[in-house]
């Protein structure tokens, strides 16, 4: 790992990885790397592409084509740049959700990206969240934290953020798509979403994001001691 320090962060959809590992790296002073969002970005394209998700030659022939690049910007947010243009709010929605899911159990998805991941992790300290960080990514983190909380829990933040975003949503088809998303990543055959075996579990019903945040933060400084 060198002299880099790196928290893995890592938990289902909707147990709220972003927020709470943005906030963290802010305190920490680390980069904050949100793999989900470099996901949803291939998945993106793909979409423009008109190829499908389970289409595994299409997406591998597609793969050559994508150019990503992540930018951090003033407002503290991961601009993801596609091909030269910011896609960083139409990768966004719940249909895009759904898609980078499919797309990110390809083989050749995860290899393409995995270089990327760990190229961050070699020249930054960083906090970086996902499905597969602690077990796949960066298997040596010096912390690793698994976030969860319960589906009802993280379908009603996940309504609320879309609901604060003015887009029309179901509390009831946010939770269903919730339980859909959990089968289809555990579920998975490559990389599927399991905590690494030496992660701190965290379960976060209840809290509030500045309790979860502080309970991230004394995890950290416990483990780097």
């Amino acid at each position: 790992m060198g002299k880099y320090v790196s928290v893995a962060i890592d938990g289902p959809a909707g147990a709220g990885k972003s927020t709470m590992a943005k906030r963290a790296a802010k305190e920490l002073g680390y980069l904050y790397v949100d793999t989900g969002a470099i996901y949803r970005t291939v998945g993106y394209h793909m979409w423009l592409m008109g190829i499908g998700p389970r289409d595994a030659d299409g997406i591998r022939r597609c793969l050559d084509d994508v150019n990503i690049e992540i930018q951090h910007q003033d407002d503290g947010v991961q601009h993801m740049i596609l091909n030269g243009k910011d896609v960083t709010g139409e990768i966004r929605t719940p249909e895009m959700s759904k898609y980078a899911s499919g797309v990110s159990a390809q083989k050749c998805v995860r290899d393409f990206l995995l270089d990327m991941q760990r190229a961050f992790a070699r020249k930054h300290n960083v906090v970086m969240d996902g499905r597969d960080i602690g077990t796949v990514v960066l298997p040596k983190a010096q912390v690793k934290i698994f976030l969860t909380a319960s589906p009802e829990e993280r379908a009603k933040r996940r309504f609320e953020e879309l609901t604060e975003k003015g887009e029309k949503a179901s509390y009831e088809k946010v939770l269903q798509d919730m339980k859909q998303r959990d089968k289809q990543d555990s579920e998975r055959a490559i990389a599927p979403l399991k905590p690494a075996p030496d992660a701190v579990k965290l379960d976060t019903s209840g809290n509030t994001i500045e309790q979860s945040v502080s309970e991230i933060l004394a995890i950290v400084r416990r483990k780097l001691g």
